[in-house]
């Protein structure tokens, strides 16, 4: 399952650079994250580093990208070019 940043986002620029597939960017308003490259941190770490340093706990699982960690590993390995 990929991650979202919700509303309650406060623009504190430190997810964006803890991402290691660069899956997030700025939004027109907030941080946003594109499910495409996000594993959740599968194959780089054990558990996502956006929530980890997120100040505000703003960043949940996205229920509309349900993905299981078999899957998140696939995308890993495809994003990383080891596919």
């Amino acid at each position: 399952m990929a991650l979202i940043i919700t509303d309650e986002c406060i623009n504190c620029d430190v997810c964006e650079p803890e991402c290691p597939n660069s899956a997030i960017s700025q939004g027109e308003e907030i941080y946003v994250i594109d499910p495409n490259l996000c594993t959740e941190c599968v194959g780089h770490y054990d558990e996502p580093q956006c929530q980890q340093v997120c100040p505000v706990d703003c960043i949940p699982l996205d229920p509309e990208h349900k993905e299981s960690k078999e899957e998140l590993q696939a995308k890993y390995l495809i994003i990383s070019g080891q596919a």
